[in-house]
């Protein structure tokens, strides 16, 4: 994550916030450690909602992922986040 904000920062993005899904931290965490992220967001219902408060507190202008995102993730993730949204990873293949 350092790294990425200091790439960002270069470039001209001003970093206001950052956020990590974390699993496995809580007794249900644990039991959700093993399955597959969100097909639908990547990220948990809640940290969703996390972000877009985040996002809306800060005026953020973008939200910026390490993780690669689908097209459809991208999509839905611009919806519920209200801005646009950036994977600084490659898309992994559609299947």
């Amino acid at each position: 994550m350092d790294a990425a904000a200091a790439d960002l920062t270069a470039r001209g993005a001003r970093v206001v916030a950052r956020a990590v899904q974390r699993r496995g931290v809580s007794r249900g965490g644990v039991r959700k450690t093993g399955l597959p992220l969100s097909p639908r967001t990547l990220l948990g219902a809640g940290k969703v909602r996390e972000v877009a408060e985040v996002r809306e507190r800060t005026g953020a202008g973008a939200v910026v992922f390490l993780n690669p995102l689908t097209p459809r993730q991208h999509g839905i993730l611009a919806d519920c986040l209200g801005c646009p949204v950036v994977s600084l990873a490659a898309a992994p293949p559609q299947v």
